[in-house]
């Protein structure tokens, strides 16, 4: 994992349980957990503020990083995304994002994809994109400021061939599914839950926060489709499940680690 990787899923899963701050040293501390050496870790601190993920603050002669607003809002947003399932029936309509981008302005094209993606939005065509999901109201909260013509509309296939037809041009379930069996094997190798628990904090942490950076990956490729839509051994669903049971296990001796290391710096 790449170190600022590691800060944000740190920031996400653990800091944001401990009021979102701490001094300095502590994220140090940290990160020194996984293998960031304190060089490193204070630049890519320093160049997180500068993006607007942190706030800072001095207390004495030391400096406390705080969760910025716009960070607050970033990690509830994706701890949505990677913890939560839809449950409720399919209403059999599809929500749909016709886009219109200048051609110039690449840059803001690729955020629309990105944010689209994210949301569980795919391509119907290259400026159409479709989702089962009513997540309307979702993109307008995350394009506030486009410079893109957004049009918004729901609609219905004439059946049920069409709507498999859409999730075959939009998504590509069947790398989406290997790629979830490899992950279903891994998680099916990891020890049993009363072993993960009993894990040294340190450790519990690395595993945990390696859990979350691998599977946080996939809400960008898997639109979470009602079960209509998705093939009978979908494994998709065993592997949220596995993830959401190891994460549990991992949580009390992670989340312990944690706060003793922000208290061992709290004064």
């Amino acid at each position: 994992m790449r170190p600022r990787s590691i800060v944000v899923d740190l920031c996400g899963d653990a800091l944001r349980h401990h009021g979102g701050e701490a001094r300095t040293q502590a994220l140090v501390d940290l990160l020194e957990v996984f293998g960031v050496g304190e060089p490193t870790a204070r630049i890519v601190l320093a160049r997180m503020r500068k993006e607007g993920w942190f706030d800072t603050r001095r207390e004495g002669r030391q400096v406390v990083y705080a969760l910025s607003a716009t960070a607050w809002r970033v990690l509830d947003e994706g701890r949505t995304r990677i913890f939560e399932r839809a449950r409720e029936p399919w209403d059999g309509q599809w929500r749909m994002v016709i886009y219109a981008v200048p051609e110039q302005d690449r840059a803001e094209r690729e955020r629309l994809r990105r944010a689209l993606s994210w949301l569980g939005f795919g391509p119907l065509a290259t400026a159409t994109w479709i989702s089962p999901h009513e997540r309307l109201a979702e993109v307008e909260r995350a394009l506030p400021d486009t410079s893109a013509r957004l049009d918004l509309l729901t609609c219905r296939a004439r059946d049920r061939a069409t709507d498999l037809d859409m999730v075959g041009r939009c998504w590509d379930l069947d790398a989406l599914g290997r790629d979830y069996r490899d992950l279903v094997a891994r998680l099916e190798a990891l020890p049993p839950a009363a072993e993960l628990a009993a894990l040294p904090g340190p450790e519990a942490l690395r595993l945990r926060t390696g859990l979350v950076s691998d599977y946080r990956q996939f809400p960008f490729r898997d639109p979470d489709l009602p079960a209509e839509l998705l093939p009978g051994d979908w494994p998709g669903r065993r592997a949220h499940e596995l993830v959401v049971a190891a994460h549990a296990a991992l949580a009390h001796p992670a989340d312990a680690f944690v706060a003793a290391v922000l208290g061992r710096h709290a004064s």
